[in-house]
């Protein structure tokens, strides 16, 4: 069982993350960890903090001479921008502690998290709940990934709507030319008309003091036929999938394949027919299910899709109450983005790879690599051997 717990705030001193369950023997490539935490900065309309922080992986147990040993893997992320914030994120008791944050911003972990945890100060709730705490998931994702690739299987994602506009694709999707676009826009859009229209609207929105949200879509290849299991409903991999999704900060909505539009079509015009093909054994007409049928990979592309809000720290602040005195006045307001989508379809990618990797530890087993492709190979020449052919 692949397991994970991560820590820090904000503007800590710094973020870290525990992995449990990865096999040994595994490569640990750093400078590709890195490069994914370089991904989650990118994206046209961020803030202050990307120019910042330069987010590079520390790693301080588990890994020897470039490889996993079996035993817990600890990520250490470090905030930069901690040195202006020693006074404030002290993590030692000091004299004359600096104002608290009082003025709730709507839309955001503030009220809930004050009443919960009975405090005054937000500041002990917006440290934690902030996105940048999705630093750690996207360096887990890293690791992650590397274990997929093993595996043949790979990640990548696009951005399909922002601020109301949409990509258009063409139908059936090329995902290696998506991919390629995705990575070379500034909005991971693989729709050039689509991209200017999107960068546009972030300058107006940004002129407003306003935020924008969007839709992005993670894709995995590779995955083979049984991941998951329909036996018991917290084995579904849907449901493991669309959990892992809207546990990434502002995501409010999930589907998988066509998802809600199956509830407007007939039968006929949802289900994904087999057909018999002589270089795969069976073939799928279409992708509808989105790769996962009965809770389980059906051999196609996994394709899941995200709507992320706008985002709950405006320039401009909206109405709220000062939670100490009860009088109306704006929104704290400390430092924000405009738009997030593109990076949170990278934190998004790196969601599915936590999972997916997980299921393959789950169904393939293995306290080295080694084991692991043993039993995976071994299923794939057993599933040849019943006609079907990845």
């Amino acid at each position: 069982m692949l397991r994970f717990i991560t820590g820090g705030e904000s503007h800590g001193p710094a973020l870290s993350a525990i992995v449990e369950g990865l096999p040994a023997g595994l490569r640990v490539d750093f400078e590709e960890i890195n490069r994914q935490l370089g991904r989650r900065q990118g994206g046209y309309g961020r803030g202050a903090r990307q120019q910042i922080e330069k987010d590079r992986v520390e790693i301080v147990s588990g890994v020897r001479f470039g490889r996993t040993l079996g035993s817990p893997v600890t990520l250490l992320v470090r905030n930069r921008d901690f040195e202006n914030w020693r006074d404030r994120m002290s993590v030692e008791a000091v004299e004359g502690e600096p104002a608290p944050v009082v003025e709730a911003r709507p839309g955001h972990a503030d009220f809930a998290g004050m009443l919960k945890y009975a405090t005054e100060d937000l500041r002990n709730i917006l440290e934690r709940s902030s996105a940048r705490n999705t630093v750690s998931l996207v360096a887990v994702g890293a690791l992650c990934r590397g274990l997929l690739a093993e595996c043949s299987i790979r990640i990548l994602s696009h951005v399909t709507c922002l601020g109301g506009i949409w990509a258009e694709l063409p139908a059936p999707p090329d995902y290696g030319a998506i991919e390629q676009a995705a990575e070379a826009s500034p909005v991971r859009v693989a729709d050039s008309a689509a991209e200017q229209r999107i960068l546009a609207a972030i300058d107006e929105a940004a002129a407003r003091g306003d935020t924008l949200g969007g839709i992005f879509e993670v894709v995995a290849l590779g995955c083979p036929p049984g991941l998951g299991s329909h036996v018991s409903w917290d084995r579904r991999l849907d449901g493991r999938l669309a959990g892992a999704i809207m546990g990434i900060q502002a995501i409010k909505g999930v589907e998988i394949g066509m998802g809600f539009g199956v509830a407007l079509r007939p039968g006929s015009q949802v289900h994904d027919e087999i057909f018999p093909n002589d270089d795969r054994g069976f073939i799928r007409g279409s992708n509808n299910a989105g790769g996962l049928e009965g809770g389980m990979t059906n051999g196609e592309p996994i394709v899941v899709r995200a709507a992320m809000k706008p985002l709950s720290t405006l320039r401009k602040p909206l109405r709220s109450v000062n939670m100490k005195t009860g009088e109306a006045v704006q929104a704290h307001f400390e430092r924000s983005d405009v738009c997030a989508v593109p990076a949170a379809a990278v934190i998004g990618e790196a969601m599915v790879a936590i999972v997916l990797a997980d299921a393959v530890l789950e169904k393939f087993g293995g306290d080295s690599m080694e084991e692991l492709l043993r039993n995976l190979n071994g299923y794939r020449e057993a599933i040849r051997r019943r006609g079907y052919r990845l």
